[in-house]
C-alpha cells in the first residue's frame, strides 16, 4: 500500500509536469497567430545538397524553378554522386540560367560528410541570404521562397520552417507524420519563448552572416549528422530567430514506406541531440521523462485499481489539456487527422524512442554515404 501511495503522488507530479509542458508552452506556439509578414524582396540563393537523388531531381525541381519570388538562383550540389544526378543538375542548369552547380568529389579528410559539401555550396552561393532544402523535397506553393525570405528582418537571421511529410494510407505514414508533428511543436514553441534549439534542412533559411561567424560546421564536423540541428542549436539565441508557418512557406517530402529505413533515420536524428546544450537538452530530457512516467504509472495503478477513480480523473485531465495544446497546432501544420489516433501514436513513439536510445547506446548509426 506504501509504494502505491507513492507511486500514486509521483503520477500527480508528473501530471503536473506534462500540463505545464501542453497547458503553458505548447500553448504558446498553439494559439499564436499566424502573420502575414511584407514582402521584403530579398535576393535568396536556394541550396539542395544531393548523393545519388537523379529521380527525385528531376520531379521536383521544376517546382523550384519556377517559383515566383523576384530574385533567387538554386545552387544544386552534387555530392560525389554515382548514379545520373549531375547528368540531371547540367540539364536544367543549360535551361535555366539561375542554376549554379556545385561538384563535389569526395575528399579522404571528410568523407562522406554533407556538411563538408554543404559548406562548399554555401560558399559558391551569390546572395547573403541562403534557404536550405532536400533534393526529396518540394516546396507547397510557387510562393515558399518568398514566405521563408519575407520572415528575416535585420536582427531575425535565422527562418525556420515546417517540412511536411506526404500523407498516405498506412500507420506507418501516421507515425511519421505524428512525430514530424511533435518535434515541430517543440521547436517552435522552444523558439517562442526564446529558447530555439534545432530547426529542420527540409525547410531552414540563415544569413551566411551567422554561418561565417560560427566557422560553419566546424564544431561538430566530425559528428556525420546534425548540419540542421546541430548548426542551429550552436547560432540560434532568443532574439535572431523567426517562425515561418503560412501555409504556403512548408515543404513536403515522401515518406518511407519502409519501417526499417525510417527507423534507421530516426536513429541518425537521434544520434545529434547528445551535442546540443545542456539546457536544452535538460528541458527535452524532462519532456520525455515525464512522458513516459505517465502512462507507466497510470497502466500500473490502475492494473491494480489502486484508487481508479481519482488516477482516472487526473488521467483524463492531462488527456485533455493535451489536445488543448495539439488539435490548433495540428490544424495550423495541416496534420489534424494523426490525433484521431494520438493515443496510440504517442505510445508507440515512446516505445520507439527507448528503443533507438538503446541501440545508439551499444553502436553508431549509419550515415550519409
Amino acid at each position: 500500500m506504501l509504494v502505491l501511495n507513492t507511486l500514486l503522488y509521483l503520477f500527480f507530479g508528473v501530471v503536473f509536469i506534462q500540463l505545464l509542458f501542453y497547458g503553458i508552452l505548447f500553448s504558446k506556439f498553439a494559439y499564436s497567430k499566424v502573420k502575414n509578414k511584407p514582402e521584403n524582396n530579398l535576393p535568396i540563393s536556394v541550396i539542395i545538397c544531393a548523393k545519388n537523388e537523379a529521380k527525385n531531381l528531376q520531379k521536383f525541381l521544376p517546382l523550384l524553378i519556377n517559383q515566383k519570388h523576384q530574385t533567387y538562383e538554386v545552387v544544386l550540389i552534387n555530392d560525389a554522386s554515382s548514379d545520373h544526378t549531375l547528368e540531371i543538375m547540367t540539364k536544367f542548369q543549360k535551361q535555366h540560367s539561375h542554376i549554379k552547380i556545385v561538384d563535389v568529389k569526395n575528399n579522404e579528410a571528410f568523407w562522406g560528410n554533407k556538411k563538408y559539401a554543404l559548406t562548399l555550396g554555401i560558399k559558391a552561393s551569390s546572395y547573403e541570404h541562403v534557404l536550405l532544402t532536400d533534393a526529396n523535397c518540394k516546396p507547397i506553393s510557387e510562393n515558399w521562397i518568398t514566405e521563408m525570405a519575407n520572415c528575416f528582418t535585420d536582427k531575425k537571421t535565422i527562418v525556420l520552417g515546417y517540412g511536411a511529410y506526404k500523407k498516405l494510407n498506412s500507420f506507418l505514414n501516421k507515425l511519421i507524420r505524428f512525430e514530424t508533428l511533435m518535434t515541430a511543436i517543440q521547436y517552435f514553441s522552444y523558439a517562442k519563448i526564446g529558447l530555439p534549439y534545432m530547426g529542420i534542412g527540409r525547410n531552414l533559411a540563415y544569413k551566411k552572416e551567422e554561418f561565417y561567424e560560427a566557422n560553419g560546421f566546424v564544431n561538430h564536423m566530425q559528428v556525420r549528422s546534425g548540419d540542421d540541428d546541430l548548426f542551429i542549436n550552436e547560432v540560434a539565441n532568443s532574439k535572431n530567430v523567426a517562425l515561418c508557418i503560412n501555409t504556403s512557406s512548408f515543404t513536403e517530402s515522401s515518406p518511407k514506406t519502409s519501417f526499417r529505413f525510417w527507423f534507421n533515420k530516426q536513429r541518425r536524428q537521434a544520434s545529434t541531440t547528445k551535442y546540443y546544450k545542456l539546457k536544452h537538452k535538460l528541458v527535452l530530457g524532462l519532456f520525455f521523462s515525464s512522458q513516459l512516467l505517465f502512462w507507466s504509472l497510470a497502466i500500473i495503478l490502475l492494473s491494480f485499481s489502486f484508487q481508479w477513480e481519482i488516477v482516472l480523473i487526473v488521467f483524463s485531465l492531462r488527456i485533455a489539456i493535451q489536445l488543448f495544446s495539439m488539435i490548433p497546432s495540428a490544424k495550423k501544420l495541416n496534420e489534424l487527422d494523426t490525433i484521431l489516433l494520438l493515443p496510440i501514436l504517442e505510445l508507440f513513439l515512446m516505445l520507439i524512442q527507448l528503443i533507438i536510445f538503446s541501440f545508439n547506446t551499444v553502436s553508431k548509426p549509419n550515415y550519409w554515404k
